[in-house]
């Protein structure tokens, strides 16, 4: 067995309160970690750093969880380019471009499909991420939605089945065939490749009677649910997900009192992604009423060819304190730990004995500076499991 000291830590986030200075964060000064086996086995001061049989000094630079990027859209095909440039010239947004992406998806080989996922999943890492969670939803048959999520296996343990993403113009008169379609024989060929499932519950989508009957049938099959909801208007989303305990609810934009309140008391977290209203010009949700209100809250960057297409979780932690008024360390917490939760992982998002040793080394003395200095390449190093 070989150990590995990580020292010449100037600033340490372990998430962890009690590994460091009492702050949600948990922050250890002039610090250094042990790994043993891809995973942390010692945190602390660096004077007081047990022997290990190797070292690596990082040269006084700031160290942070990799980031949990706990909603991506990655398996697709096409480039929506020009549907982006009209928004930014005063089109509305609304779901139905995602019909675009089905049809470049459904005509791109596995081949094409796995190089595009590769890139950005590399893309991603460059930047810090170091699990990441991937949907289908891009091939609405029961063929690309299985092909989909059996190349999103290649890539992460963390992927979701999003048959029930929009309704295929092929059923445009008859969505409650296409509803029997996705909880039948397309949820029987994706559920051996999928861990979770998701539905998008909105206007332009699927109705909350709808969603139930897709989430029962997926959570009746082993999957864990989650879903889209609240981010073109109020809607019964929300509700939904705390009424059937779901581990996540993501976009979250617009919330009654009563949605707030629910998520307070279901602990279901709140995943919000600001790289969506960055790119829709839409107004950001409210984080900070969600964390007053002692709800449980991820950020994640929704990367898609559509409404969200960034694989920067940097960015998506610049926009949060910057529109979502949160503060450096609440939106830090939530890309790292916060999207661990929202994926039911406990060994990953903190630096505790035991846990992963997944780490970005940043090119900063703090890592207050990923807001302060928004799109500067902080990411110097990324090891995951202790390797880089």
């Amino acid at each position: 067995m070989t150990s590995l000291l990580i020292t010449g830590i100037g600033e340490l986030v372990t998430n962890a309160r009690e590994a460091g200075d009492g702050s949600e964060l948990g922050i250890v000064h002039d610090a250094a970690m042990v790994v043993e086996r891809n995973r942390v086995a010692w945190v602390g001061e660096a004077a007081r750093s047990p022997a290990a049989d190797t070292s690596y000094d990082v040269g006084g630079r700031a160290v942070i969880p990799g980031f949990v990027d706990s909603h991506s859209h990655l398996v697709f095909a096409g480039d929506r380019s020009q549907e982006f440039a009209a928004r930014m010239t005063g089109t509305p947004y609304s779901a139905g471009g995602v019909r675009t992406t089905v049809a470049a998806t459904r005509a791109a080989t596995d081949e094409q499909l796995a190089a595009n996922l590769a890139r950005h999943v590399a893309e991603m890492r460059r930047q810090g991420t170091t699990t990441v969670e991937i949907k289908s939803g891009y091939g609405l048959t029961v063929a690309d939605e299985a092909r989909s999520l059996a190349i999103a296996e290649q890539a992460t343990r963390e992927t979701t089945f999003l048959g029930a993403h929009v309704v295929p113009p092929e059923f445009a008169d008859d969505p409650d065939g296409y509803v029997d379609l996705v909880t039948g024989p397309m949820l029987g060929a994706c559920a051996p490749h999928a861990k979770w499932i998701d539905v998008f519950c909105e206007r332009g989508a699927f109705d909350a009677d709808q969603a139930r009957t897709v989430l029962t049938a997926g959570m009746a099959a082993g999957l864990g649910g989650r879903l889209h909801a609240n981010q073109l208007g109020h809607g019964p989303g929300v509700q939904l997900a705390c009424e059937m305990s779901l581990i996540a609810v993501d976009h979250c934009t617009y919330l009654s009192d009563e949605d707030v309140s629910a998520l307070a008391e279901s602990g279901t977290t709140a995943t919000l992604l600001p790289g969506v209203e960055f790119s829709t010009r839409s107004a950001y949700p409210d984080a900070r009423r969600l964390l007053d209100a002692g709800c449980n809250v991820a950020l994640a960057s929704d990367c898609n060819p559509g409404s969200s297409y960034t694989s920067s979780m940097p960015l998506c932690i610049a926009l949060a304190v910057r529109e979502m008024g949160m503060s450096p360390s609440q939106a830090l917490y939530a890309a790292t730990k916060g999207g661990a939760d929202a994926l039911r992982r406990d060994e990953i998002g903190h630096f505790r004995p035991g846990a992963a040793a997944d780490l970005v080394v940043l090119d900063a003395p703090s890592y207050v500076h990923l807001a302060y200095r928004p799109g500067v390449p902080l990411v110097s190093e990324v090891l995951v499991g202790g390797i880089g």
